[in-house]
């Protein structure tokens, strides 16, 4: 099971960071990933980090402002978001793949189908 956390509102500029808690299982040989999902819109990927942390992956448009982390001793992955725009306004959802590495596919890595466990999303407001 997986819980995310963190989500509120924040005037353009601020910064927020998520958590995404498991429990139930050990996580730590999942590739984890942040998804997220704009009022109108499909759900979109974020971002994703293997299970031993060392390697990751952003969407363009958030690289360099968000960064994600684990701590796998507390099982749970971070989300840091920094410098956030209102376009990052959405649900944003935590999910978990039964891979320990990233797959050296773009397109499954970044497919919502690679993810087999989902958290409830957290919802952060990004104010102009």
């Amino acid at each position: 099971q997986l819980q995310a956390s963190g989500g509120g509102l924040v005037q353009a500029g601020g910064s927020l960071r998520l958590s995404c808690a498991a429990s139930g299982r050990t996580f730590s040989s999942h590739v984890m990933a942040w998804f997220r999902q704009a009022p109108g819109k499909e759900r979109e990927f974020v971002s994703t980090i293997s299970g031993s942390g060392s390697a990751t992956d952003y969407l363009y448009s958030i690289k360099g402002r968000f960064t994600i982390s684990r701590d796998n001793a507390k099982n749970t992955m971070y989300l840091q978001m920094n410098s956030l725009k209102p376009e990052d306004t959405a649900v944003y959802y935590c999910a978990a793949a039964p891979h320990p590495v990233l797959s050296p596919s773009l397109r499954r890595r970044t497919s919502e189908q690679y993810y087999d466990y989902w958290g409830q999303g957290t919802q952060v407001t990004v104010s102009s």
